[in-house]
């Protein structure tokens, strides 16, 4: 029974909106990126039309795509086109949860058409776009909010549970990606040669296989703080669950929640995914991993964060001012 008090208090919990405000304009810019790298490398109708009408392979199309004709060049087309303009009204902030099931519609009707041309990345952005369309992700920080009070911003609540489930869905991810690789290149027995691997494989990599050779000893290094951070994320979740329950007795409890967790575990996933985007092409995948980060702070401790890197930067140029004068 306590627990199940426990999941209604947090299912029924309510909260300031900017998180999932500043979360709904990360990941629309993560969308934008995600169709616009495609139609400037020239891949949308390779990756989208079937190979009667000069695509990569025969596919059947998704349901949207049928349903409108078919995967042609101007069935994909509109498609796409409607997608853009709802990821563009999605990150102003506009239309509330209608835009956000549009641009659910539309980028679920693109990515699921062709299952080689898709990745994990397109899961997580549509899970959160999911979750968005539920929660009001439009309550602050958009057009939405400027029409409704006048102001860009405002104090309205909304519920925090499409918040904890994208931090539930982040740390399941990392945890089932962890325990998936189960190869004994990621462990000791295998001297944590997986990355040097990776990188030799020319689909992904950035750079020639022979510079990762001359800096092996890093690689190593990388496998090992990758393979165990991922295994060990879903500890996030008890850190999560002592921070709500603080007031209870135990020792690890108190142990869990001495340390703002957070912290050491954004900076490693930082960490790992810039060195993602610097080695290795992969999508939009790194993009959308970091701004999931973003959901593990409330919306109060993201304002306080703000009003602080506002407060430094007004010093800085009251320092600079004075010391031209």
């Amino acid at each position: 029974m306590r627990a199940w008090r426990y999941f209604v208090a947090l299912f029924s919990r309510r909260e300031p909106g900017t998180t999932l405000a500043v979360f709904r304009i990360a990941a629309g810019l993560v969308i934008l990126y995600s169709l616009l790298s495609i139609a400037a490398a020239d891949l949308v109708e390779a990756l989208w039309v079937n190979v009667e009408h000069g695509g990569m392979r025969n596919i059947g199309g998704s349901p949207l795509a049928r349903w409108l004709g078919g995967p042609t060049p101007g069935v994909i087309w509109m498609i796409w086109t409607a997608a853009l303009v709802a990821t563009l009204a999605f990150i102003a902030g506009l239309g509330g949860r209608i835009t956000s099931f549009v641009l659910l519609q539309t980028y679920l009707g693109l990515v699921s058409i062709n299952g080689d041309a898709s990745g994990g990345y397109d899961l997580m952005i549509t899970n959160a776009l999911w979750l968005l369309t539920l929660g009001q992700a439009t309550a602050t920080l958009s057009v939405d909010c400027r029409l409704r009070t006048g102001r860009w911003t405002c104090d309205r609540e909304v519920a925090a549970w499409p918040r904890c489930l994208l931090i539930f869905q982040l740390m399941v991810i990392y945890t089932a990606t962890g325990l998936q690789k189960s190869s004994v290149w990621w462990t000791p027995a295998g001297e944590y040669s997986a990355l040097y691997w990776v990188f030799q494989d020319p689909t992904w990599t950035r750079f020639s296989g022979e510079l990762f050779a001359w800096i092996y000893p890093i690689t190593q290094v990388g496998t090992a703080v990758t393979w165990h951070w991922e295994q060990l994320s879903i500890l996030m979740l008890l850190y999560f669950y002592f921070r709500d329950t603080v007031a209870r007795p135990g020792r690890i409890r108190r142990w869990f929640t001495r340390w703002d967790l957070r912290k050491p575990w954004v900076v490693t996933g930082l960490l790992v995914h810039i060195g993602i985007l610097l080695t290795l092409n992969v999508g939009p995948f790194s993009w959308i991993s970091m701004a999931y980060y973003l959901v593990l702070w409330r919306g109060e401790e993201l304002e306080a964060a703000a009003r602080r890197v506002a407060g430094a930067l007004g010093r800085l140029r009251r320092r600079r001012a004075s010391a031209s004068e």
